[in-house]
């Protein structure tokens, strides 16, 4: 058992049986009464973020989180088969826990997972990727950058929203956390 002394960003903590991830702490000393540790925690499965305070010096749970790389190599139906980096072996990952990350996955590429006794809790892609247009609609002639935007759908059948005048073939930028366009890639 640990104690809040040992609350740090990135830690991941066991209540309830639930995991959650430290993302904020912060420790207080009031002139009056004792101190405190004030966390924002986020669940690590559903994404739920809360606020919980811990009187300091109490004892937590602190799970082991491993973050490996891994190279994606294909989809199996309702399962994503990735390749550990480092010992060759390969995992099967639920789609549940790909989550939103399927819609920038390409065959070889490079992403982190993190495992919990060998159980993977989630992925982490690049904060953005490089992918190409399969279709979007023709620009126009004086179609520029601040006329608006138009929906294009990207190699990997996600759909976002560029500018008028990015075409069908153009390879685009894209962050992975927001979706959004970052620009044309040469």
């Amino acid at each position: 058992m640990a104690s809040t002394a040992d609350i740090k960003n990135g830690v991941v903590l066991s209540i309830d049986g639930q995991l959650w991830n430290v993302i904020e702490f912060q420790h207080v000393k009031p002139g009056k009464g004792g101190a405190f540790v004030r966390t924002k925690l986020k669940n690590v499965v559903s994404g739920k973020v809360v606020d919980r305070t811990y009187n300091a010096g109490a004892k937590i749970e602190i799970e082991n989180v491993d973050r490996r790389d891994f190279t994606y190599l294909y989809n199996d139906g309702d399962n994503f088969v990735f390749m550990d980096v480092a010992d060759y072996d390969q995992i099967t990952v639920a789609a549940a826990t790909v989550g939103d990350a399927k819609n920038y996955l390409l065959e070889n590429q490079q992403v982190q997972i993190a495992l919990n006794n060998g159980n993977p809790l989630y992925i982490e892609l690049p904060a953005s990727v490089v992918l190409e247009i399969t279709y979007t609609e023709p620009g126009l002639q004086g179609d520029r950058s601040s006329a608006g935007t138009k929906s294009a759908t990207l190699e990997t059948g996600h759909e976002i929203q560029v500018p008028l005048f990015v075409d069908q073939g153009t390879k685009v930028k894209v962050d992975t956390r927001t979706g959004d366009y970052l620009g044309r890639v040469s």
